[in-house]
């Protein structure tokens, strides 16, 4: 017997019974692939309504209890920092003990700052508002990174498409929460509190039931399964352990990981300033919190309702291209949302859904391109790592658009955000040329 196939034996041995099963079974690593989906989306569809409190009403509730509208995009930027530090965090979590401790605890913490909100609003009580808002930034986050636990086992034609599936079901708490924002005002001023904390009171449950879902029932773990097989494969080529590691090190593919995290940064920052001051933009001229919830609602949608769609056509047609259209997008959304006259409902919510479309294409084609960059053994730490600069990205955006707004105007926030978006091009150019070279 090769000494190889000894190597290869005693590795497997030393797994696990259950886990053992998967990492020698393709058949079993498919049926763990569809199981996973399954639970991912489940927890994407709790997920989502947690995390459109914040973008719903978390600038009015600001501006409410701040009666300015200068820090109206503070708290977009506090849970979007606070996102940044859950991503590292899940990330790390998720590398060392697998998917599901690591997205558990990301938004079991976010229902906890949701809870946090709702207690700072009753008692109009501003530090705990952004302390809350921090750790509500977790859910953020860990909706996010839910998107990879699909991938881990997923062929890499298949990649795009697994976190379009993932990324789809968030539509349907997405697009419910803006468009509950009436009834869950109606409860939350039904028991004396403000009646802006509806919402949150919504995503405080809704993360607590996502986190729920994933400690339950996602097992085997399906990461822990890919580096499991990832190591068998290493094996079967002939190395040994430390030279394994060594070289799957000099695999990650460095071009790809900075493509991919700046196009996600930028569409994040345009995303994020653009769409955090439309509702204090439409309370001004007349609108109310019905309307927000529409536009609102609609973004939210069109952020996570076209992946399916954008899922195949970047696994068709290539990470480079729907780049590219995710810059044009945005684009096309800041100068229609600049030039739209204030009372006109239907371009605030056509220059929202392109918005939301070009960050869709953004996210779906960048995070294909760092999962193509990194193999499993290390592939949760980069993708924490590269999480942090979106959040990061989307905290500054958030910050400083309300200052750009009280500066200056929407318009001019929105004409930035569209040609900011052009800069991930010329990044993409580059990329190219260092794979050709």
């Amino acid at each position: 017997m090769s000494e190889t196939t000894l190597s290869l034996e005693k590795k497997t041995n030393n797994l696990p019974g259950s886990l053992e099963e998967y990492a020698a079974s393709p058949e079993k690593q498919r049926q763990l692939y569809r199981r996973t989906m399954k639970i991912v989306i489940a927890s994407q569809i709790f997920g989502g309504a947690g995390l459109a409190a914040g973008i719903t009403v978390g600038a009015l509730l600001a501006q409410d209890m701040l009666g300015t509208d200068s820090y109206a995009g503070v708290p977009s930027a506090l849970f979007t920092l606070g996102s940044a530090a859950a991503a590292l965090l899940v990330g790390r979590l998720s590398q060392r003990l697998g998917r599901r401790a690591g997205l558990a605890a990301g938004f079991l913490a976010g229902g906890i700052g949701a809870a946090g909100v709702v207690l700072a609003a009753i008692l109009n009580h501003v530090p705990l508002l952004f302390m809350s808002l921090l750790v509500y930034g977790a859910g953020t986050a860990t909706n996010l990174q839910a998107r990879y636990a699909g991938t881990d086992l997923a062929l890499p034609t298949q990649r795009a498409k697994a976190i379009s599936a993932a990324m789809v079901f968030t539509t349907f708490g997405a697009v419910a929460g803006p468009n509950l924002v009436n009834i869950t005002g109606g409860i939350a001023t039904s028991i004396g509190a403000p009646a802006l904390s509806g919402p949150f009171m919504l995503a405080a449950m809704a993360y607590i039931l996502a986190g729920l879902v994933l400690l339950l029932f996602l097992r085997p773990d399906p990461l822990v399964v890919a580096k499991a097989v990832a190591d068998i494969e290493r094996t079967k080529e002939g190395q040994s352990s430390g030279a394994g590691t060594r070289e799957t090190e000099l695999r990650v593919h460095k071009p790809g990981i900075i493509v991919g995290a700046t196009v996600m940064v930028l569409t994040q920052i345009v995303m994020i300033a653009i769409m955090t001051m439309t509702p204090v933009h439409m309370k001004h001229h007349g609108h109310g919190l019905s309307e927000v919830g529409i536009v609102i609602g609609i973004h939210v949608a069109a952020m996570y309702l076209p992946s399916l769609i954008t899922g195949v056509l970047v696994d068709k047609y290539g990470r480079t291209i729907m780049s590219y259209a995710s810059g044009i997008t945005l684009l096309l959304a800041g100068i229609v949302a600049a030039f739209a006259p204030s009372d006109s409902m239907f371009l605030l919510i056509l220059a929202l859904a392109l918005l939301g479309l070009g960050w869709n294409f953004g996210l779906i084609s960048g995070t294909a391109a760092i999962i193509d960059a990194t193999p499993p053994q290390i592939r949760a730490k980069t993708q924490g790592t590269v999480d942090v600069l979106i959040a990061l990205a989307g905290a500054s955006g958030g910050a400083l658009s309300g200052m750009v707004v009280a500066s200056s105007s929407f318009s001019t926030l929105s004409l930035a955000g569209g040609f900011l978006s052009l800069l991930l091009i010329p990044v993409v150019v580059w990329s190219r040329g260092q794979k050709k070279g």
